[in-house]
């Protein structure tokens, strides 16, 4: 009996590592959907890691990492930092997921977790290669412009358009360099969120525990981080550069916090008017893809805070 025990784990080892493989490398070389993709690189690592328990969870998040970035060959480090602080989403959302807390709490200590170790990777890479970190991000952009430029030049692009786009990226590189911060909390923050919805259902459905956080489309921002957004409106009318970057910076984070209030308002309405799957895909896609659609959304988070589209607090009161 321990003998097929142990030969069953042995078996969800291997195929989690190879599954979280397969999935970082199509990550790294589909171009247009590898954004999309490195979703679901957290998942599996997060699922093995509730069904194995934490060591083996570690092992699956190292080994995939190292294969990955192994065979791959370029830039071997780049790589296997990124996949290694991707993958650190599933083992640290299981983490949270194990200490059963609030849902705000369950995202709010996975991003800082990840955050906090990509910088200390970051600033040891920094240390040991006599680089200075400034200089590895800029660099990072710069490779990935010239990336998005050979993207662009490969769908048949023209010219004159591709050398627009280039002064436009360009232009656009210091403005990038000062939101650094906000790039990077937002990501981690959009990744921990996803990932966290799709496995409360695998975990559901696997019958593998999972916080009951609730009926998430009647989820809200605190109240008081209403005050972070105005103080950091009021930064921005500073002449100080420090200021307006720290301005800018929290503006686009809590336009994410806003954007998530926003979608689960989308989400209850699609609900109380029992929307067909495929419409509401498409107006999800809708949201993803134009830009003018997300900022109405992100305002609808925004104001619910007066106008309680949901109606929330009548109920709680």
């Amino acid at each position: 009996m321990t003998h097929i025990a142990h030969g069953q784990i042995h078996k969800d080892v291997i195929t989690a590592i190879a599954i979280t493989a397969l999935i970082s490398v199509a990550a790294l070389h589909l171009s247009l959907l590898g954004a999309f993709v490195s979703l679901f690189v957290p998942l599996p690592i997060l699922f093995y890691r509730s069904k194995l328990g934490r060591a083996f969870g570690l092992l699956i998040l190292v080994a995939s990492t190292l294969i990955v970035a192994a065979v791959t060959g370029r830039h071997f480090i780049g790589t296997a930092v990124f996949l290694f602080v991707l993958g650190l989403v599933g083992l640290i959302l299981s983490e949270a997921f194990e200490m059963n807390l609030s849902v705000e709490k369950t995202v709010a200590v996975t991003t800082s977790v990840v955050l906090t170790t990509g910088a200390v990777i970051l600033a040891l890479y920094s240390l040991l290669s006599a680089t200075d970190l400034w200089a590895v991000v800029s660099d990072y952009l710069n490779r990935s412009i010239k990336l998005a430029l050979a993207m662009y030049s490969e769908m048949d692009v023209s010219e004159e358009k591709i050398q627009m786009l280039a002064r436009s990226m360009e232009e656009g590189l210091h403005m990038m360099l000062r939101i650094i911060p906000a790039i990077a909390i937002v990501t981690t923050l959009f990744v921990v969120w996803s990932n966290l919805l799709l496995a409360r259902l695998l975990l559901q459905r696997t019958r593998l525990f999972c916080p009951d956080f609730g009926r998430l489309n009647q989820w809200k921002a605190p109240d008081s981080l209403i005050w972070v957004a105005i103080v950091s409106g009021v930064f921005l009318l500073f002449d100080y550069s420090g200021l307006k970057t720290l301005g800018i910076n929290g503006l686009i984070v809590m336009m994410m916090i806003y954007f998530f209030q926003g979608i689960a308002i989308v989400s209850f309405y699609f609900e109380k008017k029992q929307f067909p799957k495929l419409p509401r895909a498409l107006l999800y896609g809708l949201i993803a893809m134009q830009q003018l659609v997300l900022l109405v959304v992100i305002a609808v988070g925004l104001f619910d805070m007066w106008i309680d589209f949901r109606r929330i607090r009548k109920v709680e009161c």
